[in-house]
């Protein structure tokens, strides 16, 4: 892993694969780290013919923190967004797609298939909009085109909160609560890998400010519908069917936003990444990016 100046931070990036493959750009998810793009996962993107590269979004992770900003209280500022109440965050969903373009910059990449989780879906969509000419296609993964209404108790489960790195029985149950309530039906949690993961990523870089400010980027960013309407890139919307954050209707409105759009549903799945699954969303995102490949 290194670190590359990108949109004026420092952002932590991975890669996979042979430098010379098309490649393959994994934004994360809220709060989440880069390694919510499972290492087994990017080496079976890689082994199918890409370089595959995966970083931190800013404020989280080993990439640039924000604490210069103030945080405020993320419930605090749903309610208002309920109320219809103006959002004032100290960065946007825009100002992250530049940071996404900026890790391609610092790559040396014209453009590259743009693949985003949840959050990143968001993130993915933005640059869409205001980078088309740097995305060879676009894959929105459990994600939406606008602010749908949410079931607040499952939205707190993706703040990490505040944590003893020491107190790993907490840190471990913690985890697996989250991660029980975000599953499907169709694929069982992992809960020995559950703790592993917890444990490294607080040791990594847990930084709940930074998911804070983070929230109030998408309470802000207003509906993407009419703006992703003019995005003519190859697209893939992918959703699993018992998705308990992200309704499956906001699967639905962004392959409804984008022209031709195709609409991967994954049944039983809900909004996680279950190993089980890799091939159902693995296979639609190779087809579509050799689809694409075979007209350059």
């Amino acid at each position: 892993m290194t670190q590359v100046a990108a949109n004026g931070l420092l952002l932590e990036v991975e890669e996979f694969g042979e430098t010379d493959a098309p490649p393959v750009l994994l934004i994360a998810g809220l709060n989440a780290q880069l390694t919510v793009w499972r290492e087994g996962f990017c080496r079976q993107l890689a082994d199918r013919g890409h370089r595959v590269v995966r970083f931190d979004n800013r404020d989280v992770g080993l990439s640039s923190w924000l604490d210069q900003h103030p945080t405020g209280d993320p419930v605090d500022a749903y309610l208002s967004f309920l109320n219809g109440e103006i959002i004032e965050p100290p960065y946007s969903l825009a100002d992250m797609a530049a940071d996404a373009v900026g890790v391609l910059d610092a790559l040396s990449l014209d453009s590259a298939h743009v693949v985003g989780g949840s959050f990143g879906g968001m993130i993915a969509q933005r640059m869409a909009i205001h980078a088309p000419a740097r995305l060879r296609s676009l894959t929105s993964i459990m994600s939406m085109p606008r602010m749908l209404p949410l079931d607040l108790e499952v939205v707190l489960l993706l703040q990490s909160g505040e944590v003893d790195p020491e107190d790993h029985q907490a840190i471990e149950e913690t985890a697996l609560v989250a991660a029980r309530r975000f599953a499907g039906t169709r694929y069982p949690v992992d809960e020995d890998d559950v703790r592993r993961r917890s444990i490294a990523d607080v040791n990594r870089g847990v930084h709940p400010d930074g998911a804070t400010r983070q929230v109030l980027a998408v309470l802000a960013d207003g509906d993407r519908r009419d703006l992703l309407a003019a995005v003519e890139l190859p697209t893939l919307v992918i959703h699993g069917t018992e998705d308990p954050l992200i309704p499956t209707q906001g699967g639905e409105e962004t392959a409804n936003s984008v022209s031709n759009a195709e609409l991967v549903w994954i049944d039983g799945m809900g909004h996680d990444w279950p190993e089980e699954a890799w091939p159902q969303i693995l296979n639609p995102i190779c087809k579509l990016i050799s689809q694409v490949e075979m007209k350059r």
